[in-house]
C-alpha cells in the first residue's frame, strides 16, 4: 500500500501527451500507465489487516490546506533507470509528506532516510542501453516542456496489485485537504 495525491484531468492529459512523443523515439522501456499516475507522500508496502484501522484513523486526523502542485520537467534516475515528471517541493507539499509519515509512524511503518523528491513515474528502462537512449530523448525534451500546475484537494490510501503489464491500483480511502 502507499499514500499519494491523484492528478488532475489536465495535468495527466498533458502528460500522455509528453509521454506519447517520448514512446515514439524509445523502445525496450516499459512503460507505465495513465491509471496509475500519482505523486507518492509515502510508500507503506505490506500492511496487516491489525494495521489498516489504525493506519486510517491517523490519516483522517492530518489536517492540511489544500496544495498547488507545480510540475517539474522530465528527468532520469540513472542508478534506478526510471523516467519521470518531476514534481516541485513547496513548503506545503513537504509539510503534508512529514504528516504523514508521522501518521504513520503512530502504525509501525517506517519513513525512509532519503530525502523527498516527489515525481510521477512514467517508464522502467529493461537495461542500461535502453536508458542511455532514452536519456538522449529527454536532453532535449525536457526544457520544452512546461507542463500545467494544479490543486490537490485530497490524498489517497492506495493499494498496489502488480501484474504483468504493470501494477493496478485500488483506492482504500480517501482525505480532503483544505479542512
Amino acid at each position: 500500500m502507499f499514500v499519494a495525491i491523484p492528478l488532475d484531468q489536465k495535468v495527466s492529459e498533458e502528460i500522455r501527451m509528453v509521454s506519447g512523443e517520448l514512446k515514439a523515439a524509445a523502445c525496450q522501456i516499459r512503460w507505465t500507465q495513465p491509471e496509475s499516475w500519482h505523486i507518492t507522500l509515502q510508500f507503506l508496502g505490506n500492511v496487516t489487516p491489525a494495521q489498516l484501522p489504525s493506519l486510517g484513523t491517523h490519516l483522517e486526523e492530518i489536517r492540511s490546506p489544500a496544495i498547488r502542485i507545480r510540475m517539474g520537467g522530465i528527468e532520469v534516475f540513472d542508478r534506478a533507470g526510471v523516467l519521470f515528471v518531476g514534481v516541485e517541493v513547496s513548503e506545503k507539499l513537504a509539510a503534508l509528506q512529514r504528516k504523514v509519515t508521522l501518521a504513520t509512524g503512530a502504525c509501525g511503518f517506517v519513513a525512509e532516510t532519503r530525502p523527498y523528491h516527489p515525481h510521477i513515474t512514467l517508464a522502467r528502462a529493461k537495461d542500461r542501453s535502453s536508458m542511455h537512449q532514452l536519456r538522449g530523448v529527454v536532453a532535449g525534451k525536457s526544457s520544452q516542456t512546461a507542463l500545467s500546475s494544479f490543486d490537490a484537494n485530497e490524498f489517497r490510501l492506495y493499494e498496489s496489485f502488480p501484474g504483468g503489464d504493470g501494477s493496478r491500483y485500488e483506492i482504500r480511502a480517501r482525505f480532503p485537504l483544505g479542512r
